[in-house]
């Protein structure tokens, strides 16, 4: 059952014709890590979930997850017998049982062979992770949305899964519960091995947690990639969406208190961010949308904006609207997009290979 080429991936291939939906993807995912799995409502990335987990039996269809073959042409391994944990956008907490026994209910049916004292410091390991040691012994009513979330989320993973399937864990979620519960996703992200399939139509969700991106339209894998290089393309419909931009992966290097900004420092330069203080030498990701980006031919002084970075224009293109295009460019090896006029590109002469003086306002990044 074990495919050495495989090893280190997933592979999925699917071919699935519903009336008037189809779904064709082939597709090799990292086997570690958060894929994100991104397109508009009906775009096909619930139903390859679903065929991931199994839920679903298609003909033809191939799935090895990190060597191990769960369906091809010969077998088909059921749900139940896939190592796997599925978070859906509803909790679905057992509404009599605390959050203890609900965690403990679905890790006594999975882990059914291993004994009480593992199975303890697992649940106990879980609710750490996940922040719900306070919450164990109250009922799922007593709990807020993202609580209960969180808690489903610890059980998902006390079943020891190989691969975590997120199907819009946050949609049902108001904008304070959602951010109580993405700094645990991030926790997730930092100290998980397994590989994770996450379902958003979020471009901040998905900004914040994955590391490779999947692109689904009209059921087809417009693209598939790095985060960083897959959202800096031109050629994609992401790209001409008013959210398009680009993540990049900075170092905290100082703190100024007195203003409360923090210095990242990247392979393009620095950036200041309004962001708290964190340890030097830390990793964070900052979000640099293609509207809050300016250029000009000269480094600016006068001005308000305090990040200018020196690129390079490597590509320019037409976005969704007739005024605008978007710029693709190249800040010491960091692809950078910018959302401008078509009279400024004529205006600056803008064209491959001019170089250019990028410029971000630091209440714009998102970090």
């Amino acid at each position: 059952m074990i495919l050495p080429p495989d090893g280190g991936a997933i592979r999925a291939r699917f071919d699935i014709a519903y009336p008037g939906f189809a779904l064709e993807a082939d597709l090799t995912l990292p086997g570690h890590g958060i894929t994100a799995l991104f397109g508009r409502s009906g775009s096909g990335k619930t139903t390859l979930l679903r065929a991931i987990a199994g839920l679903e039996r298609h003909p033809g269809a191939y799935l090895a997850v990190n060597g191990e073959v769960w369906q091809d042409d010969d077998q088909f391994l059921p749900t139940h017998r896939r190592p796997l944990g599925y978070v859906f956008q509803e909790a679905s907490l057992f509404p009599h049982l605390t959050v203890r026994r609900n965690l403990e209910f679905g890790q006594k049916r999975a882990l059914a062979g291993v004994g009480a004292a593992e199975r303890r410091a697992d649940l106990e390991q879980s609710a750490e992770l996940l922040g719900i040691a306070p919450l164990l012994d109250r009922l799922p009513d007593r709990l807020s949305g993202g609580e209960r979330q969180r808690a489903a989320i610890a059980r998902a993973l006390l079943t020891r899964p190989r691969l975590l399937l997120m199907d819009e864990p946050l949609a049902a979620l108001d904008f304070q519960r959602k951010a109580e519960i993405l700094p645990y996703l991030e926790r997730l992200h930092d100290e998980l091995e397994i590989p994770v399939l996450y379902v958003s139509h979020s471009p901040d969700e998905v900004a914040r947690l994955a590391d490779h991106l999947v692109l689904l339209q009209d059921g087809k894998v417009a693209a598939s990639g790095p985060l960083r290089d897959t959202l800096a393309r031109l050629d994609l419909p992401t790209a001409f969406a008013d959210d398009a931009g680009v993540v990049v992966e900075g170092t905290a290097a100082e703190f100024d208190a007195a203003y409360h900004l923090l210095r990242l420092d990247f392979p393009g330069g620095s950036v200041h961010v309004a962001h708290g203080e964190v340890p030097p030498g830390r990793r964070l990701r900052f979000q640099v949308r293609a509207r809050d980006v300016s250029l000009s031919l000269s480094a600016e002084r006068d001005s308000s904006i305090l990040n200018r970075l020196l690129a390079t224009v490597t590509a320019v293109a037409d976005a969704d609207t007739p005024a605008h295009v978007l710029v693709r460019l190249d800040a010491g090896g960091t692809p950078l997009l910018a959302r401008i006029t078509r009279r400024s590109r004529d205006q600056l002469g803008l064209a491959p290979g001019k170089p250019v003086w990028v410029q971000i306002k630091a209440v714009a990044l998102l970090a």
